[in-house]
């Protein structure tokens, strides 16, 4: 029998334990597995916990007692008596000397946080130009369905480009809902796709295209359409996806929709389904993904 607990760790960690324990009250899990498969499941845990999770592991064992422990919870102790294991609870030392509690010293940690919040924006604008885009379409079909706006946000500088373009297919009431996109609005506001296209190359220049399923979606339309306006074959740019790095460094999430990802790394966004919104929100994304150590190019 093996007793697990957990308290302050990610959702996408409690479903994962389910696959071999039953929750019998909240936080609390119950199952019978063997001590390989035992003490992997508890390297994952420690894995996945979060930042600020706990867990505390309770199994049989041949020892005084039939059972010990293992946590990581840093209030908590596991020591061996005699062959007993038992919880040393820790307590903070109250009467110890707190170094930097005088007005000045407040100050100067004051300081020393602010440059370190430049020196961390500086080091991402230091990493080389990239543009995060995104565009909206008329449907998932690249043969038939054509692109209705196209935004991106400059990495450095945070500049942006937005544009609605006209077309000849009518937009479903189901786009519409989606992206607020009407015939009328491109009718009146939307642009001709070939002047688009090339203002939109003038604003990326030479820069790393970064973008959630680009892959798969934006750049094969941005293709298709650059093709079919004669303005060249293909973009030339470098290319970064976030969705399959998102896959490989976040393996615990419910899934892998942009909004479920980006709810995972605490990025607002304010309009789904808007093509600047999403780009804005995709480049908050790529940023904490640099600052994280999970992303560099």
């Amino acid at each position: 029998m093996i007793v697990i607990t957990l308290s302050k760790v990610p959702p996408s960690l409690r479903g994962d334990l389910t696959k071999w324990f039953q929750e019998v009250q909240t936080g609390v899990y119950v199952g019978n597995i063997n001590s390989r498969v035992r003490d992997a499941l508890w390297e994952r845990i420690q894995k996945n916990i979060g930042v600020n999770g706990e867990a505390t592991m309770v199994y049989s064992t041949n020892n005084e007692t039939g059972y010990t422990f293992k946590t990581n919870r840093k209030d908590k102790e596991i020591v061996n008596f005699d062959g007993i294991p038992l919880v040393k609870h820790i307590f903070p030392e109250e009467d110890s000397i707190k170094l930097g509690f005088s007005d000045a010293a407040k100050r100067h940690k004051a300081r020393m946080m602010a440059g370190k919040k430049i020196r961390d924006s500086e080091d991402v604008r230091l990493k080389r130009n990239f543009s995060v885009i995104d565009i909206e379409t008329t449907g998932l079909d690249v043969t038939n369905d054509v692109i209705i706006s196209l935004a991106a946000v400059k990495g450095a500088t945070g500049d942006r480009f937005y544009k609605l373009i006209r077309t000849n297919n009518l937009i479903s009431p189901k786009i519409v809902a989606l992206t607020g996109i009407t015939n009328e609005k491109l009718e009146s506001e939307g642009e001709d796709i070939y002047a688009v296209l090339n203002e939109f190359k003038k604003f990326i220049e030479d820069d790393i295209l970064i973008g959630f399923n680009i892959m798969n979606f934006d750049l094969r339309f941005i293709n298709a359409a650059m093709i079919a306006s004669g303005i060249e074959e293909k973009m030339n740019n470098t290319i970064i996806d976030l969705l399959p790095r998102i896959k490989k460094i976040d393996s615990f999430l419910d899934n892998y929709r942009f909004e479920t990802v980006l709810r995972a790394y605490g990025v607002t966004n304010n309009l789904p389904h808007n093509a600047l919104s999403d780009s804005i929100a995709c480049r908050e994304l790529a940023v904490k993904l640099m600052k994280n150590g999970k992303l560099s190019f």
